[in-house]
């Protein structure tokens, strides 16, 4: 299991980074932290006269402009200009920000001239070598910092064992990471017609810093002559920024909106591998022989892919907490009120303890 694995230093720094979130939605505004990757003393890739950091900054100011032209989102740059911002204070941005959503930009590059091709990343625990020695790259630009040691409380992005290592900070975000990744590739293949490599999982150190859903987006590859000059021009940036933009939007319009609306959902078939007892829809009106519908209301705290204890320790404290199977997603769910106005004082709960995407559903019978 990946938390016995988890060595003590690192769980205490995760527990360090996401001590400082505290999570507030007092605000409609949904807000977005744009991270061009590299900078200054790093500039990432290079080939010729293309340089990453070039490229990803050019693509998040591109995708801020456009973002910003939408008076409900709210953009936050982890830097603006050619300079060298690290690891540690990209994710301490996003935290402090208590943002919706984090996205890092960056481009590919290795020795042979015939990859090519986008790709996302998610966090995840993927243990195949090519991943690997991506996450190794964007992890990598911690040893230009000073007192990496200190900082990083021996974190070492090339020793495989580490990065096997970490644990997921907020695995509920970890579904909507991987919707909004999806969508991203999707427009890169449909708008952009860009040839894809896909969504993928990595350990890689600033998504499991921020405590958000978070994607690390890798625009192509600069060492491909056709992508990298594809990369490096302004039609290039231009149609790259508008289909992030438009997964962004689609994303917000998703799952920011539900957190302000109920989710009418009836009990169905999977309802039966829920742990609380539900209403038997068998209950008569001994009056006029019709079921009597028992309506509750529950808050919807987070979406897994894998099944967890409903022990309260599991969830910030958060208790009774209950789970319906989907397919092969288990939905948990923080209290079981009869009353409307009740589970909203439960939402504003799970919303303090750091659920952003918290929301309401309705179960009847």
């Amino acid at each position: 299991m990946i938390q016995k694995i988890v060595t003590k230093k690192l769980l205490f720094l995760l527990l360090i980074l996401s001590s400082s979130f505290v999570l507030s939605q007092n605000s409609t505004k949904f807000k977005v932290v744009l991270d061009a990757g590299h900078g200054g003393k790093d500039p990432g890739t290079i080939r010729g006269n293309i340089k990453e950091k070039d490229i990803a900054l050019d693509v998040v100011l591109k995708l801020g402009k456009i973002l910003e032209k939408n008076k409900d989102i709210t953009v936050v740059y982890t830097r603006k200009s050619d300079v060298f911002v690290e690891l540690r204070e990209r994710a301490n941005i996003a935290n402090k920000a208590k943002a919706n959503l984090f996205i890092s930009v960056h481009c590919n590059g290795v020795k042979s001239s015939q990859a090519k091709g986008t790709e996302t990343f998610v966090m995840g625990m993927s243990r195949t070598d090519t991943n690997l020695d991506i996450s190794k790259k964007e992890n990598g630009v911690i040893f230009l910092e000073e007192d990496y040691n200190e900082k990083y409380k021996g974190f070492d992005p090339n020793n495989p064992a580490t990065l096997m290592g970490l644990k997921i900070l907020q695995e509920e975000f970890l579904n909507q990471s991987i919707e909004l990744a999806s969508n991203i590739e999707n427009n890169f293949i449909t708008e952009n017609k860009r040839y894809s490599r896909g969504v993928k999982q990595q350990p890689i150190w600033v998504l499991d810093a921020t405590v958000m859903p978070g994607v690390l987006i890798e625009l192509g590859f600069v060492s491909h002559p056709e992508e990298g000059l594809y990369l490096n021009s302004d039609k290039g940036k231009d149609e790259m920024a508008q289909s992030i933009s438009n997964a962004i939007i689609s994303y917000k319009n998703k799952f920011h909106s539900a957190s302000d609306v109920i989710e009418q959902q009836n009990s169905t078939d999977a309802d039966k591998d829920v742990t609380f007892d539900s209403t038997s829809s068998s209950n008569k009106n001994d009056k006029d022989d019709k079921p009597t519908e028992k309506v509750l209301y529950k808050v919807q705290i987070c979406a897994l892919s894998k099944k967890v204890a409903t022990k309260s320790s599991n969830f910030k404290g958060l208790k009774p907490i209950t789970y319906k199977r989907e397919k092969k997603i288990y939905k948990y769910y923080y209290g079981k009120e009869s009353d409307y106005d009740t589970c909203k004082l439960k939402l504003e709960e799970a919303k303090n303890k750091g659920f952003t995407s918290a929301f309401i559903v309705k179960f009847t019978n």
